[in-house]
């Protein structure tokens, strides 16, 4: 297959619009498949993982080729669900054009989707699906998308309904109808006369089109002039690819209606990569590069997504980006500076590994078993080093702790982990030191449910989440003179040591240790005894058991014995007066507090906000960041926050996004603090 004869198309929108019938009903079409799957028979091409088959929904971003007439359309079907922003990440980044797929309503990851593809400048169309469905009304709904995406979406197929059921479609570009049949093949109608006048006021919107895709169109134009059949087909996709225009069509997937129409946009009017013509990459001393697309030349491929296979092991997914890769080359890891040998490539149709024997320019294949190569890495041959700079993944900001249900599975829960995170670069665990608890950070709880579902069905270790420990400390807020003596005589030599130790607010979090021995009433000796002995004992405070804080404490006055002392008693004399003194110092409970940034919707930003301070979070401030849009700026209490991340998204239905980082400590209201005290003496 030669580049140009390649298309790279992502398929967008909200789960349950149908994406995944849409890529079997066009593989069905293209005859790759000889029946169509359905999703509640759990037999469809691309939703082949255990998990996506009981859910019935996708949870990865899956490929197919559907080879249509002389061109190779790389299908790629994203999540829906946004806990899986990653996958569509992965696949908005090798591809050329995109589908965004709308069924009934404009759901919010259509929206992202919409996002998505601007970032990346990516030709696109929406598609209708669903449209045999009686109670979606086609011009409300595409009122709606020109009223929410803008004015150049227009439609060039309107829906013709028999009885209240899609029979058939008005083609606005050409002036013609078709009826659906069988198998998706049409057969020559008549326009209806009740659709006559839209037909018309859409296709003089797309002559418009046409016409300001060329100089010489625009002035045939304005001279009144017809344009010819070839004009306007090549008129047309060069507004598409150019971006002039996003096409608005209709389909119904699970009756094949309108899939060899999607089949012959996408080849006639998405880009060949080599019609991308560029790619943008880095130079080894970092600086911003174009390499050209072409066939010929020094290969460079993009590893845009990992699958961990329980049987085949780790397969890397790559684009690629320049060059041909052979079967048998020998390719350099930029990023990890080691070479990796390409034993067997193939192209992947879901979970179906078709064999090849090389890839040219803009193509999508996959290769098993390379030693040290992940996401985002780029491999080059040895005539060119260059990388590609990476996806940008989303932070993942839902965090539990988890815990293996059976003794002795911890490490396997470690491993499993670890195995996962080589396929998801969207979830982060680490162990947290103070607490001893495993940390998982994720998306959201769905996202956070297929980890440990994975966990269970792959690695057969099963787990408990819980809300992660608050890492609270303890100060204190006054100055005093606490002394202490530990005596023990039990015949031969005894141990004794006496200190007086004045204990105040300190500066920094490490305990700050100081003397003003007067007359060697403890000698110096003993003075690392008593750090020590305050050292150890700062590690649990006298409220609830946290570690101290902000704490100085200077060595005054003693005593010691010249055969009795010795550096244990002054450890145990420098613990018991910690333990006495500082109840008498006005100790306090501190908690984490975390700055958290929202961005939000305008009309969500009452509730966002009246939830911020149900958490006694405090609004900083407010700054416009694109139209319709809001940063919030607080900071809450990190013990507010275990379940922010779902929270946020009911409140302002998944519309909105947010980061947080830790900032400082701060007091405990005081009846929080009494309620944590109490529970921590519980547990004693």
């Amino acid at each position: 297959m030669k580049s140009v004869n390649l298309r790279n198309v992502l398929l967008l929108g909200h789960g349950g619009t149908g994406k995944t019938s849409i890529a079997e009903a066009l593989l069905y079409t293209s005859k790759a498949i000889d029946r169509m799957g359905k999703i509640p028979d759990g037999n469809t091409t691309l939703d082949y993982d255990p998990e996506e088959i009981k859910r019935q929904y996708s949870i990865s971003l899956a490929i197919a080729p559907v080879d249509w007439k002389d061109t190779t359309i790389n299908l790629m079907d994203a999540p829906g669900a946004l806990n899986f922003e990653g996958e569509m990440l992965e696949g908005a980044k090798v591809a050329d054009a995109a589908v965004i797929v709308i069924a009934g309503r404009i759901a919010v990851s259509a929206e992202r989707g919409w996002d998505l593809v601007n970032e990346r400048h990516l030709p696109r169309a929406i598609l209708l699906n669903k449209m045999n469905d009686e109670s979606i009304d086609f011009n409300k709904l595409y009122g709606e998308i020109r009223e929410e995406f803008g004015k150049f979406c227009v439609a060039t197929q309107l829906p013709i309904k028999e009885n209240r059921k899609l029979v058939g479609y008005v083609d606005t570009l050409h002036m013609r109808a078709k009826r659906y049949g069988a198998n998706g093949v049409v057969s020559d109608m008549e326009i209806p006369a009740d659709l006559m006048a839209q037909a018309t006021e859409l296709h003089e919107a797309l002559i418009e089109v046409v016409a300001e895709s060329d100089d010489e169109l625009m002035e045939k134009y304005f001279n009144g002039e017809q344009f010819t059949e070839d004009e306007i087909v090549e008129g047309f996709r060069t507004a598409v690819k150019s971006c002039i225009v996003c096409p608005v069509m209709i389909s119904a997937a699970t009756d094949n209606y309108g899939m060899a129409e999607l089949a012959n946009f996408m080849a006639g009017c998405f880009p060949s990569p080599v019609e991308c013509e560029k790619v943008f990459a880095l130079n080894e001393a970092g600086e911003d590069i174009i390499l050209p697309i072409a066939e010929e030349g020094p290969a460079v491929a993009f590893v845009f997504k990992t699958i961990v296979d329980p049987y085949v092991g780790r397969m890397s997914m790559f684009k690629v980006m320049t060059g041909t890769i052979k079967n048998g080359d020998v390719l350099h890891n930029v990023e990890k500076d080691c070479d990796e040998r390409i034993s067997q490539l193939v192209v992947l149709r879901g979970k179906k590994q078709i064999l090849v024997n090389q890839l040219v320019a803009g193509d999508i294949g996959a290769v098993a078993k390379l030693q040290n190569t992940s996401t985002n890495n780029t491999l080059c041959s040895k005539d060119i080093t260059v990388t590609i700079p990476p996806i940008e993944f989303p932070e993942p900001q839902h965090a539990q702790a988890i815990i293996a249900k059976n003794k002795g599975d911890d490490d396997k829960v470690a491993q499993g982990l670890l195995k996962i995170k080589g396929e998801d670069k969207t979830f982060n665990f680490r162990q947290n030191k103070e607490t001893g608890q495993m940390i998982v950070t994720a998306v959201g709880e769905k996202h956070l449910d297929i980890i440990v579902t994975k966990l269970k069905t792959r690695y057969n270790v099963d787990v408990v989440l819980s809300n992660p420990k608050v890492p609270y400390r303890e100060t204190i807020r006054k100055k005093v003179i606490q002394e202490a003596t530990h005596k023990k005589q039990s015949g031969g030599s005894g141990q004794y040591g006496k200190v007086v130790i004045e204990f105040e607010p300190g500066t920094q979090d490490e305990l700050e240790f100081a003397e003003r021995v007067v007359g060697g009433s403890v000698p110096k000796q003993f003075f690392p005894s008593v750090e020590k002995g305050l050292q150890e004992s700062v590690k649990s405070g006298v409220l609830a058991g946290y570690p101290v804080v902000k704490l100085k404490a200077t060595l005054v006055d003693g005593k010691y014995h010249p055969v009795d002392s010795k550096e244990v008693a002054f450890v145990s004399a420098a613990s018991m007066a910690y333990r006495t003194g500082l109840p008498n110092a006005a100790p306090v409970l501190l908690e984490p507090i975390q700055s958290v940034k929202i961005i939000v919707p305008d009309k969500y930003m009452g509730d966002v906000i009246g939830d911020l301070n149900k958490r006694r979070g405090r609004v900083l401030g407010m700054t416009p960041v694109e139209y319709g849009k809001q940063e919030i700026e607080a900071e809450v209490p990190f013990a507010e926050m275990f379940t922010y991340a779902t929270d946020l998204r009911s409140i302002a239905h998944a519309r909105a996004k947010f980061t947080s980082e830790f900032v400082r400590y701060e007091d405990v209201p005081s009846h929080i603090a009494q309620a944590i005290i109490e529970a921590a003496k519980a547990e004693e």
